[in-house]
Protein backbone atom coordinates (compact mmCIF):
# COMPACT_ATOMS: atom_id res chain seq x y z
CA UNK A 1 0.00 0.00 0.00
CA UNK A 2 1.27 3.65 -1.50
CA UNK A 3 2.85 5.54 1.70
CA UNK A 4 0.33 8.54 1.25
CA UNK A 5 -2.54 6.20 1.55
CA UNK A 6 -1.04 5.09 4.71
CA UNK A 7 -0.46 8.49 6.02
CA UNK A 8 -4.20 9.22 5.38
CA UNK A 9 -5.15 6.23 7.50
CA UNK A 10 -2.93 7.13 10.33
CA UNK A 11 -4.88 10.33 10.21
CA UNK A 12 -8.29 8.87 10.16
CA UNK A 13 -7.37 6.32 13.18
CA UNK A 14 -6.42 9.21 15.16
CA UNK A 15 -9.32 11.50 14.27
CA UNK A 16 -11.22 8.15 14.61
CA UNK A 17 -9.86 7.70 18.74
CA UNK A 18 -10.20 11.35 19.04
CA UNK A 19 -13.98 11.54 18.51
CA UNK A 20 -14.54 7.95 20.37
CA UNK A 21 -12.96 9.97 23.76
CA UNK A 22 -15.46 12.75 22.30
CA UNK A 23 -18.72 10.93 22.86
CA UNK A 24 -17.63 9.92 26.03
CA UNK A 25 -17.47 13.90 27.27
CA UNK A 26 -20.29 14.74 29.41
CA UNK A 27 -20.19 18.40 27.74
CA UNK A 28 -20.84 16.69 24.22
CA UNK A 29 -23.84 14.21 25.32
CA UNK A 30 -25.45 17.04 26.90
CA UNK A 31 -24.97 19.15 23.29
CA UNK A 32 -27.15 16.87 21.37
CA UNK A 33 -26.59 18.48 18.02
CA UNK A 34 -22.65 18.21 18.70
CA UNK A 35 -23.36 14.38 19.84
CA UNK A 36 -25.49 13.43 16.58
CA UNK A 37 -22.74 15.26 14.60
CA UNK A 38 -20.22 13.76 16.04
CA UNK A 39 -21.67 10.20 16.05
CA UNK A 40 -22.33 9.80 12.34
CA UNK A 41 -18.44 10.73 11.55
CA UNK A 42 -17.93 8.15 14.00
CA UNK A 43 -19.99 5.43 12.48
CA UNK A 44 -18.48 6.76 8.70
CA UNK A 45 -14.72 5.83 10.35
CA UNK A 46 -15.91 2.95 12.10
CA UNK A 47 -15.76 0.65 8.70
CA UNK A 48 -12.45 1.90 7.62
CA UNK A 49 -10.65 2.19 11.09
CA UNK A 50 -11.89 -1.65 11.43
CA UNK A 51 -10.43 -3.05 7.99
CA UNK A 52 -7.06 -0.88 8.60
CA UNK A 53 -6.41 -2.28 12.23
CA UNK A 54 -6.99 -5.71 10.40
CA UNK A 55 -4.30 -4.25 8.02
CA UNK A 56 -1.43 -3.61 10.25
CA UNK A 57 -2.18 -7.34 11.96
CA UNK A 58 -1.60 -8.38 8.99
CA UNK A 59 1.59 -6.69 7.95
CA UNK A 60 2.78 -7.21 10.78
CA UNK A 61 1.78 -11.43 10.80
CA UNK A 62 3.75 -11.40 7.61
CA UNK A 63 6.67 -9.98 9.25
CA UNK A 64 7.17 -12.66 11.53
CA UNK A 65 6.25 -15.51 8.96
CA UNK A 66 9.37 -14.44 7.08
CA UNK A 67 11.68 -14.67 9.94
CA UNK A 68 10.09 -18.82 10.27
CA UNK A 69 10.26 -19.20 6.18
CA UNK A 70 14.19 -18.94 7.19
CA UNK A 71 13.67 -21.99 9.34
CA UNK A 72 14.09 -25.10 7.69
CA UNK A 73 11.45 -27.04 9.39
CA UNK A 74 8.93 -24.95 9.46
CA UNK A 75 9.73 -23.10 5.81
CA UNK A 76 6.76 -25.67 4.23
CA UNK A 77 4.01 -24.74 7.40
CA UNK A 78 5.52 -20.68 7.18
CA UNK A 79 5.15 -20.47 3.19
CA UNK A 80 1.73 -21.44 3.00
CA UNK A 81 0.36 -19.24 6.28
CA UNK A 82 2.64 -16.96 3.85
CA UNK A 83 -0.06 -17.59 1.18
CA UNK A 84 -3.27 -16.82 3.27
CA UNK A 85 -2.08 -13.87 4.95
CA UNK A 86 -0.86 -12.57 1.44
CA UNK A 87 -4.38 -12.71 -0.03
CA UNK A 88 -6.25 -11.13 3.32
CA UNK A 89 -3.85 -8.08 2.44
CA UNK A 90 -4.73 -8.04 -0.71
CA UNK A 91 -8.55 -8.04 -0.09
CA UNK A 92 -8.42 -5.88 2.98
CA UNK A 93 -6.23 -2.86 0.30
CA UNK A 94 -8.62 -3.38 -2.24
CA UNK A 95 -11.77 -2.87 0.36
CA UNK A 96 -9.61 0.41 1.92
CA UNK A 97 -8.99 1.57 -1.53
CA UNK A 98 -13.18 1.74 -2.06
CA UNK A 99 -13.80 2.92 1.61
CA UNK A 100 -11.15 6.23 0.97
CA UNK A 101 -12.79 7.12 -2.61
CA UNK A 102 -15.19 9.74 -2.18
CA UNK A 103 -19.23 9.43 -2.72
CA UNK A 104 -20.75 10.57 -5.08
CA UNK A 105 -24.41 10.76 -4.53
CA UNK A 106 -25.24 10.94 -7.96
CA UNK A 107 -24.07 7.64 -8.92
CA UNK A 108 -27.20 5.96 -7.85
CA UNK A 109 -29.65 8.09 -10.02
CA UNK A 110 -30.80 7.29 -13.39
CA UNK A 111 -29.99 9.41 -15.78
CA UNK A 112 -31.09 11.64 -19.17
CA UNK A 113 -28.70 10.79 -22.46
CA UNK A 114 -28.36 13.78 -24.94
CA UNK A 115 -27.25 12.96 -28.39
CA UNK A 116 -26.95 15.58 -30.77
CA UNK A 117 -25.11 15.23 -34.31
CA UNK A 118 -22.24 17.75 -34.93
CA UNK A 119 -19.95 17.51 -37.86
CA UNK A 120 -21.15 15.16 -40.59
CA UNK A 121 -24.41 16.26 -42.11
CA UNK A 122 -26.74 12.85 -42.43
CA UNK A 123 -24.30 10.87 -41.67
CA UNK A 124 -23.81 12.20 -37.90
CA UNK A 125 -27.59 11.77 -37.73
CA UNK A 126 -27.07 8.04 -38.85
CA UNK A 127 -24.42 7.77 -36.22
CA UNK A 128 -26.67 9.39 -33.75
CA UNK A 129 -28.89 6.70 -33.95
CA UNK A 130 -26.44 4.09 -33.74
CA UNK A 131 -24.99 5.57 -30.43
CA UNK A 132 -29.19 5.39 -29.07
CA UNK A 133 -29.13 2.24 -29.97
CA UNK A 134 -25.64 1.30 -28.34
CA UNK A 135 -27.00 2.80 -25.28
CA UNK A 136 -30.37 1.31 -25.16
CA UNK A 137 -28.86 -2.31 -25.62
CA UNK A 138 -26.97 -1.80 -22.70
CA UNK A 139 -28.99 -0.73 -20.79
CA UNK A 140 -31.07 -3.99 -21.68
CA UNK A 141 -28.22 -5.79 -20.05
CA UNK A 142 -28.81 -4.33 -16.80
CA UNK A 143 -33.05 -4.55 -17.05
CA UNK A 144 -33.01 -0.93 -17.24
CA UNK A 145 -35.75 0.63 -18.36
CA UNK A 146 -35.39 3.30 -21.64
CA UNK A 147 -37.91 5.99 -22.78
CA UNK A 148 -37.16 8.22 -25.26
CA UNK A 149 -38.03 12.45 -24.01
CA UNK A 150 -37.76 14.11 -27.49
CA UNK A 151 -35.91 13.30 -30.83
CA UNK A 152 -35.62 15.58 -33.88
CA UNK A 153 -35.07 12.48 -37.44
CA UNK A 154 -32.44 13.28 -39.52
CA UNK A 155 -33.43 13.46 -42.95
CA UNK A 156 -32.07 9.77 -44.29
CA UNK A 157 -32.16 8.25 -40.66
CA UNK A 158 -30.74 8.92 -36.99
CA UNK A 159 -31.72 11.55 -35.35
CA UNK A 160 -30.45 15.50 -35.16
CA UNK A 161 -30.88 14.91 -31.48
CA UNK A 162 -32.78 12.66 -29.10
CA UNK A 163 -32.64 12.57 -25.45
CA UNK A 164 -33.24 9.72 -23.70
CA UNK A 165 -33.90 8.58 -19.98
CA UNK A 166 -32.73 5.95 -18.49
CA UNK A 167 -35.05 4.38 -15.38
CA UNK A 168 -32.77 2.16 -13.56
CA UNK A 169 -30.11 2.32 -10.02
CA UNK A 170 -27.01 3.11 -11.11
CA UNK A 171 -27.30 4.06 -14.26
CA UNK A 172 -25.84 7.42 -13.92
CA UNK A 173 -22.38 6.01 -12.17
CA UNK A 174 -21.83 3.12 -14.84
CA UNK A 175 -22.39 5.73 -18.18
CA UNK A 176 -21.27 9.24 -16.30
CA UNK A 177 -18.05 9.30 -18.43
CA UNK A 178 -19.56 8.74 -21.76
CA UNK A 179 -20.32 12.88 -22.00
CA UNK A 180 -18.04 14.44 -24.74
CA UNK A 181 -17.15 13.74 -28.27
CA UNK A 182 -18.13 10.54 -30.32
CA UNK A 183 -16.49 10.02 -33.05
CA UNK A 184 -17.21 7.59 -36.01
CA UNK A 185 -14.56 6.77 -39.09
CA UNK A 186 -16.66 4.39 -42.01
CA UNK A 187 -18.07 4.89 -45.51
CA UNK A 188 -21.07 6.38 -45.09
CA UNK A 189 -24.64 4.95 -45.77
CA UNK A 190 -25.45 7.81 -47.90
CA UNK A 191 -22.19 7.76 -49.88
CA UNK A 192 -22.09 5.71 -53.18
CA UNK A 193 -17.92 5.93 -53.28
CA UNK A 194 -16.19 3.84 -50.89
CA UNK A 195 -14.05 6.64 -49.01
CA UNK A 196 -14.23 7.18 -45.66
CA UNK A 197 -15.50 9.89 -44.07
CA UNK A 198 -14.98 10.98 -40.26
CA UNK A 199 -18.27 12.27 -38.29
CA UNK A 200 -19.05 13.37 -35.12
CA UNK A 201 -21.62 13.30 -32.26
CA UNK A 202 -21.73 15.05 -28.61
CA UNK A 203 -23.03 13.18 -26.00
CA UNK A 204 -24.26 14.21 -22.28
CA UNK A 205 -24.87 12.23 -19.66
CA UNK A 206 -26.33 14.05 -16.86
CA UNK A 207 -28.37 12.56 -13.48
CA UNK A 208 -32.14 12.93 -13.29
CA UNK A 209 -32.99 14.72 -10.14
CA UNK A 210 -35.78 13.26 -7.74
CA UNK A 211 -38.68 15.67 -7.28
CA UNK A 212 -37.45 16.09 -3.06
CA UNK A 213 -34.13 17.15 -4.09
CA UNK A 214 -35.27 19.68 -7.07
CA UNK A 215 -34.85 23.28 -5.44
CA UNK A 216 -37.65 25.50 -6.36
CA UNK A 217 -36.92 27.27 -10.06
CA UNK A 218 -38.24 30.70 -10.65
CA UNK A 219 -41.29 30.49 -12.82
CA UNK A 220 -40.05 34.13 -14.17
CA UNK A 221 -36.78 32.94 -15.51
CA UNK A 222 -38.71 30.81 -18.23
CA UNK A 223 -39.61 31.32 -21.31
CA UNK A 224 -42.35 28.80 -22.30
CA UNK A 225 -43.22 28.46 -26.29
CA UNK A 226 -46.14 25.76 -27.49
CA UNK A 227 -45.66 24.78 -31.43
CA UNK A 228 -46.55 21.74 -33.52
CA UNK A 229 -45.10 18.55 -33.16
CA UNK A 230 -42.95 17.39 -36.30
CA UNK A 231 -42.02 13.92 -37.63
CA UNK A 232 -43.13 10.96 -37.60
CA UNK A 233 -46.54 10.87 -35.14
CA UNK A 234 -49.48 10.09 -37.31
CA UNK A 235 -52.75 12.05 -37.19
CA UNK A 236 -51.62 14.26 -34.17
CA UNK A 237 -48.67 15.72 -35.77
CA UNK A 238 -48.74 19.26 -37.12
CA UNK A 239 -52.47 19.35 -35.88
CA UNK A 240 -52.51 21.31 -32.26
CA UNK A 241 -49.87 23.18 -30.38
CA UNK A 242 -48.50 20.29 -28.19
CA UNK A 243 -44.91 20.74 -28.25
CA UNK A 244 -43.08 22.57 -25.80
CA UNK A 245 -39.98 24.63 -26.05
CA UNK A 246 -38.84 26.35 -22.34
CA UNK A 247 -35.98 28.44 -22.04
CA UNK A 248 -33.73 29.42 -18.81
CA UNK A 249 -33.27 32.87 -19.37
CA UNK A 250 -30.18 33.34 -17.06
CA UNK A 251 -28.28 30.59 -18.27
CA UNK A 252 -29.69 30.22 -22.11
CA UNK A 253 -30.40 26.45 -21.58
CA UNK A 254 -33.27 25.58 -24.46
CA UNK A 255 -34.72 22.06 -24.00
CA UNK A 256 -38.00 20.82 -26.28
CA UNK A 257 -40.34 17.95 -26.06
CA UNK A 258 -43.02 17.11 -28.13
CA UNK A 259 -43.12 12.86 -28.14
CA UNK A 260 -46.45 13.60 -26.18
CA UNK A 261 -49.92 14.16 -27.35
CA UNK A 262 -50.63 15.92 -24.06
CA UNK A 263 -49.11 19.45 -23.70
CA UNK A 264 -48.97 18.92 -19.67
CA UNK A 265 -46.96 16.08 -20.10
CA UNK A 266 -44.59 17.53 -22.50
CA UNK A 267 -43.89 20.50 -20.45
CA UNK A 268 -43.49 18.41 -17.35
CA UNK A 269 -40.90 16.17 -19.21
CA UNK A 270 -39.18 19.07 -20.37
CA UNK A 271 -39.03 20.54 -17.01
CA UNK A 272 -37.83 17.20 -15.73
CA UNK A 273 -34.84 17.71 -17.78
CA UNK A 274 -33.97 21.14 -17.86
CA UNK A 275 -33.79 21.07 -13.74
CA UNK A 276 -31.08 18.47 -14.50
CA UNK A 277 -29.25 19.71 -16.76
CA UNK A 278 -29.27 22.88 -14.62
CA UNK A 279 -27.80 20.79 -11.31
CA UNK A 280 -25.50 18.69 -13.95
CA UNK A 281 -24.04 22.74 -15.09
CA UNK A 282 -23.46 23.39 -11.05
CA UNK A 283 -22.00 20.14 -10.55
CA UNK A 284 -19.65 20.72 -13.25
CA UNK A 285 -18.23 23.92 -12.22
CA UNK A 286 -17.53 21.74 -9.02
CA UNK A 287 -15.44 19.49 -11.20
CA UNK A 288 -13.57 21.63 -13.40
CA UNK A 289 -10.34 20.16 -11.48
CA UNK A 290 -11.15 16.64 -12.20
CA UNK A 291 -9.21 16.16 -15.77
CA UNK A 292 -11.31 12.85 -16.70
CA UNK A 293 -15.04 14.84 -16.38
CA UNK A 294 -15.42 16.91 -19.47
CA UNK A 295 -15.42 20.63 -18.98
CA UNK A 296 -18.43 21.07 -20.83
CA UNK A 297 -21.08 18.37 -21.10
CA UNK A 298 -21.38 18.50 -24.47
CA UNK A 299 -18.24 19.58 -25.89
CA UNK A 300 -17.88 21.75 -29.42
CA UNK A 301 -18.74 18.71 -31.84
CA UNK A 302 -15.81 19.50 -33.71
CA UNK A 303 -14.19 16.74 -35.35
CA UNK A 304 -10.83 17.34 -32.68
CA UNK A 305 -13.22 16.94 -29.75
CA UNK A 306 -13.30 13.27 -29.19
CA UNK A 307 -13.69 11.36 -26.15
CA UNK A 308 -13.79 8.06 -28.49
CA UNK A 309 -13.13 6.96 -31.89
CA UNK A 310 -15.20 3.82 -33.90
CA UNK A 311 -13.56 2.83 -36.66
CA UNK A 312 -15.45 0.71 -38.39
CA UNK A 313 -12.81 -0.58 -41.65
CA UNK A 314 -10.43 -2.21 -38.61
CA UNK A 315 -13.31 -2.99 -35.93
CA UNK A 316 -11.78 -0.98 -33.76
CA UNK A 317 -12.73 1.29 -30.96
CA UNK A 318 -10.17 3.72 -28.89
CA UNK A 319 -10.78 6.00 -26.38
CA UNK A 320 -8.56 8.46 -26.04
CA UNK A 321 -8.60 9.70 -22.57
CA UNK A 322 -6.91 6.49 -21.26
CA UNK A 323 -5.17 5.29 -24.63
CA UNK A 324 -7.40 1.95 -24.48
CA UNK A 325 -7.71 -0.09 -27.94
CA UNK A 326 -10.28 -2.88 -28.24
CA UNK A 327 -11.07 -4.76 -31.62
CA UNK A 328 -14.77 -5.55 -31.10
CA UNK A 329 -16.50 -2.66 -32.66
CA UNK A 330 -19.91 -4.80 -33.16
CA UNK A 331 -19.82 -6.02 -29.85
CA UNK A 332 -19.66 -2.46 -28.50
CA UNK A 333 -22.53 -1.06 -30.66
CA UNK A 334 -24.59 -3.84 -29.67
CA UNK A 335 -24.36 -2.41 -25.67
CA UNK A 336 -21.31 -4.65 -24.47
CA UNK A 337 -19.78 -1.30 -23.18
CA UNK A 338 -18.46 -2.20 -19.73
CA UNK A 339 -15.20 -3.58 -21.86
CA UNK A 340 -15.06 0.43 -22.16
CA UNK A 341 -16.27 1.48 -19.37
CA UNK A 342 -14.52 -0.42 -16.19
CA UNK A 343 -11.11 0.24 -17.47
CA UNK A 344 -12.52 4.27 -17.36
CA UNK A 345 -13.96 4.07 -13.57
CA UNK A 346 -10.36 2.29 -12.36
CA UNK A 347 -8.38 4.51 -14.23
CA UNK A 348 -10.70 7.35 -12.13
CA UNK A 349 -10.73 5.67 -8.95
CA UNK A 350 -6.81 5.73 -8.90
CA UNK A 351 -6.68 9.56 -10.11
CA UNK A 352 -8.60 9.77 -7.12
CA UNK A 353 -6.54 7.49 -4.72
CA UNK A 354 -3.58 9.30 -6.04
CA UNK A 355 -4.29 12.72 -4.78
CA UNK A 356 -5.38 10.90 -1.74
CA UNK A 357 -4.51 13.39 1.08
CA UNK A 358 -6.91 15.93 -0.52
CA UNK A 359 -9.93 13.41 0.08
CA UNK A 360 -12.31 13.96 2.68
CA UNK A 361 -14.58 11.25 3.85
CA UNK A 362 -18.18 13.03 2.93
Amino acid sequence: MKSSVIEKLESLHKRYEEIESMLSDSKIISNQEEFCKLSKEYLRLTNINSCYMKWKKSTNDIKSIKLLMLDNELRDIAEEEFKIISAKIEKLETKINSLLLPLDFNDVKGCFIEIRAATGGDEAAIFSGDLLRMYVRYSEFYNWKTEIINSTYGIKGGYKDVIVKIIGKYSYGRLKFESGGHRVQRVPKTESQGRIHTSTCTVAVIPVIPEKEVKQINMSDLKIDTFKSSGAGGQHVNTTDSAIRITHIPTGQVVECQDERSQHKNKAKALSVLISRLHALELCSRREKNALIRRDLLGTGVRSDRNRTYNFSKNRVTDHRINLVVYCLEEVLNGKLDVLIEPIIRNHNAELLSNISNIELL
